[in-house]
């Protein structure tokens, strides 16, 4: 698996597998999900992230706190 942030359009990128999505479907307003032709789930594309992911993990984060000093 791979991440990758794109600042520029506030896009980020999750590469499951390494092979090449023929078809994209709109899961939502802010996720594309890319397929193969045989169905597989290949990347996940979030539009918007610096405010979606945030929002996606807020219920996570208030559930159990952060550790102040991870490093």
């Amino acid at each position: 698996m791979r991440i990758k942030y794109y600042p520029d359009a506030d896009a980020l990128d999750i590469r499951i597998s390494d092979e090449k999505p023929d078809y994209g479907k709109e899961a939502g307003e802010e996720m594309v999900l890319h397929y193969t032709r045989e169905g597989k789930l290949v990347k996940i594309v979030i539009l918007d992230a610096s405010k979606t992911v945030i929002d996606f993990l807020e219920p996570i984060s208030s559930q159990k706190p952060l550790a102040k000093n991870v490093f």
